[in-house]
């Protein structure tokens, strides 16, 4: 066994196979691999296999579509044969809510080149003879679905790997992790010591034990997964061709034919963890015993739909340990707080994901950042909400509803509140529905009374599309009021400060006491995060970004530190909240209880001033997510409440209301300021995002920038576009594709309506040729084509004269 070596993998299921050999494939032959037991012991060995391309995440969608497709040509590549049978799958519909799901995933699938199809029943029976069509409405095809060996494709990347130069070591249990002065990595394992630059955690289910060998408290818990098989079914042995794999999503099972026989595979309600205490060492080829009683309706409701499932007796039951992350997805990608310390672990769905999750994990490790924006499955999404108490209660409630509709807006209960702001209390009495973000509770919409603070979700116009529309138009005309807890928040300070930031953002900083809207870009000028910064001092500086960024920002920041101590930063997200106040009559509320000069001559437009309210000194910065007049007022968290209820009684004669995210959305996108993660992903540079009036190319250095240099010679192909929709009774949906007589031309990654204008909005990424204002495009609705039309930005108060006000 090597002593050392460039790279440690630490387990050998798919995922970690997958990133040796994807590491090896880009030339990084002193890399090596360390299992506990035998190569596929924990989840990947027992796995039911099945391959999907279907998801409802645009990044999911393309990972799993490498690894199909990688696993055509695998076995082949690698010299070690596959059982790989690609069988297709059927999808089936039995609300018309159903359909409008398999419509947009439909959609999005063929964006990405996939020849998904919507199904009749009639056209479900022609490609499924065994089924029973009642209650169905529809189906959707998958060409590219089926099923493989879990073992056989593990064992390939091992042979890929190995011919590359990788090795790998079994019967090895990882004992300790530890660092050495110098910053290398020290892997203890039972048959000795291997020095790394780089470790990988791929240890699936036994990720948070690897986790807390070096500090780390990963969000994984793992849950009971049965599935059956039966005995041959004569019907099936005489067929020459696999039946296509069945998934009945609102049943919440699959059946698919193994062999002669059939199988079932259910998410039942009766989700259930397992090893809150810890994991038994010796666990990795084991099972838990039986317990059909839990699958038993899910049975009677599978043989309901294939009577032929009811002929045949049970051949053997698998009842084994999937690990689950507080959403369902992996984590893939730098560890917080860690130098060179890489996660790719916790797969729900790891033989499907495995290929394209080794493939990024890899190109993480070698580049810096993936093809393709890999932020659903970065394990910086989660903070320190994500204790044990809320991943169990995320997880169960995944797996009960692992199958359920995935609409564009959802609050799901489980796991909350994690975190919540002083005002929380007294927003729930006045009768808020909450949702989380970040970790944090935010008030979505306020419900007039008499009406349900829980309508429905939908792909439709949801049922408090009128209640929201009212909080937009008292903020248009009048004046509102949104408790924005989590903000990120970082204060920069030192000699070096300003040096330190200017390297960083892709702009010119802005002078003291003033804001500027920043973009931080990768190495390759891509999007990385968009953050205010305001100028405190001359080298001091208060930064402030998405809840959700909390972590991948704050890393971003300190690995980027210099490191003479001339530069320091403190994460301040907990110690600030956030009131925003905005509209026409915002300055006629501030001025009854403030002093400070509140006119344009005194307090300008993207300036910042400290102010006194009370007995309370207050951040306030004129600048707001609205595009009206207002100011984001920062104040330390123990004063909000009085901070709130000052402003509150100073705004009744104005008419003041609270407004949620809801309405939040709505008023951004009639301004068409873009989200972080919705329309600013790494898929995009800034000058794709139509925001080069924030990038400064005669900068003479910032990251990104020999990039986007580039690309502003040779042109950007696309650019990101508002669009008027003559939509109907629903707005466009993230990755709602747009068109261009037959050909498709762009994608949508925000959609809603605009209350002010009256109009449906969309921002998409179009063809550059077509990016002009007044060009006539269509958007595909939920499966229907909508007349829309390029226009120019911003679409309300275009001159910007009200936020100037």
């Amino acid at each position: 066994m090597k002593t050392h070596a460039r790279v440690v993998v630490i387990g050998g299921g798919i995922a970690g196979c997958s990133t040796l050999y994807h590491l090896a494939a880009l030339g990084w032959r002193d890399v090596v691999l360390v299992e506990r037991g035998e190569l596929t012991e924990g989840s990947t060995w027992h796995a039911a296999g099945n391959c999907p391309n279907f998801s409802t995440s645009w990044s999911i969608l393309k990972l799993q579509r490498y690894s199909t497709a990688l696993y055509a040509r695998l076995g082949e590549t690698t010299g070690y044969p596959i059982n790989y049978h690609v069988t297709g799958s059927i999808r089936l519909a039995h609300t018309p809510a159903r359909m409008d799901e398999l419509r947009h995933v439909c959609a999005m699938a063929r964006a990405q080149g996939i020849d998904f199809e919507m199904l009749s029943p009639a056209e479900i029976r022609d490609r499924y003879p065994f089924i029973e069509l009642h209650d169905l409405e529809g189906g959707l095809w998958d060409p590219g679905d089926g099923d493989i060996d879990p073992s056989q494709v593990t064992q390939a990347f091992a042979a890929g790997a190995r011919a590359h130069g990788a090795e790998i070591y079994r019967h090895n249990p990882v004992e300790a992790i530890t660092r050495t002065p110098g910053g290398e990595w020290q892997v203890h394992t039972r048959n000795g010591t291997i020095t790394a630059e780089i470790v990988v955690n791929a240890a699936g289910y036994r990720g948070a034990e690897v986790g807390r060998m070096v500090g780390l408290d990963l969000p994984i818990v793992s849950l009971q997964h049965q599935y059956l098989v039966t005995e041959p079914i004569p019907e099936l042995v005489c067929r020459d061709a696999k039946l296509p794999l069945l998934r009945d999503p609102d049943e919440s099972y699959y059946l698919r034919q193994e062999r002669g026989g059939l199988l079932l595979g259910p998410y039942e309600r009766d989700a259930t963890p397992v090893w809150q205490d810890g994991i038994p060492p010796d666990f990795g080829m084991e099972l838990f015993a039986d317990d059909l009683d839990r699958l038993e309706p899910y049975i009677e409701g599978a043989i309901a739909r294939v009577p032929i499932l009811g002929s045949a007796g049970i051949q053997r039951v698998i009842n084994g340990p999937i690990p689950y992350t507080p959403d369902g997805l992996p984590l893939i990608g730098l560890a917080y707080g860690l130098d060179n310390f890489h996660l790719c672990c916790a797969f729900s769905f790891g033989i499907v994901q495995g290929g394209g999750a080794g493939k990024i994990a890899a190109e993480i490790i070698a580049a810096g950042e993936a093809e393709w924006d890999t932020w659903p499955v970065d394990p910086r999404r989660f903070t320190d909400y994500a204790t044990k108490a809320y991943t169990v209660a995320r997880a169960v409630e995944l797996y009960q509803r692992e199958y359920d509709i995935a609409f564009p807006v959802e609050e799901r209960p489980a796991g909350r509140p994690a975190k919540t702001t002083p005002l929380y209390d007294r927003l729930k009495a006045k009768g808020a529905a909450f949702g989380a973000r970040g970790g944090w509770e935010r008030a979505t919409w306020f419900p007039p009374e008499g009406m349900s603070a829980d309508p429905p979700p939908t792909f439709r116009r949801p049922g408090w599309f009128a209640a929201v529309g009212a909080e937009c138009r008292a903020v248009r005309e009048r004046v509102g009021v949104l408790d924005l807890g989590g903000f990120a928040k970082f204060e920069i300070s030192g000699p070096g400060a300003g040096a330190f930031l200017d390297r960083l953002v892709a702009g010119r900083l802005p002078r003291e006491g003033r804001i500027a809207l920043s973009y931080f870009c990768t190495p390759r000028g891509r999007l990385l995060s968009e953050m205010t910064i305001t100028r405190l001092g001359s080298e001091r500086f208060y930064l402030c970004s998405a809840a959700s960024a909390e972590w991948h920002d704050h890393q971003w920041l300190m690995q980027h530190l210099p490191t003479d101590g001339g530069v320091s930063i403190a994460n301040v997200t907990g110690r600030y909240g956030t009131l925003i106040m905005a509209g026409p009559r915002a300055r006629a509320v501030l001025a009854r209880i403030t002093d400070a000069g509140l006119d344009n001559d005194d307090f300008p437009w993207l300036s910042a001033r400290t102010i006194t309210i009370g007995y309370t000194r207050v951040r306030a910065l004129r600048v707001n997510y609205v595009g009206e007049l207002g100011w984001e007022l920062h104040v330390p968290v123990e004063n909000m409440v009085a901070l709130y209820e000052a402003i509150m009684r100073a705004g009744t004669a104005e008419g003041i209301v609270d407004f949620g995210m809801y309405a939040l959305d709505s008023l951004r996108l009639e301004k068409c300021y873009r989200a972080w993660k919705i329309d600013l992903t790494s898929d995009y540079t800034p000058l794709e995002a139509a925001l080069e009036r924030f990038v400064d190319l005669d900068k003479p250095d910032f990251i990104g920038r020999e990039a986007l240099r580039r690309q502003r010679e040779a042109g950007v192909s696309q650019r990101l576009v508002p669009l008027v929709v003559d939509a109907d009774d629903a707005d466009a949906p993230p990755c709602a594709p747009v068109w261009y007589g037959d050909e498709r031309v762009g994608l949508v990654t925000s959609g809603g309506f605009g209350h002010a204008i009256g109009r449906s909005i969309a921002l998409a990424y179009l063809d550059r040729a077509l990016a002009t204002p007044g060009r006539r495009v269509e958007v595909e609705i939920l499966g229907a084509r909508r007349a829309a039309e390029v226009t120019a930005e911003p679409i309300y108060d275009p001159a910007n004269e009200r936020l100037r006000a």
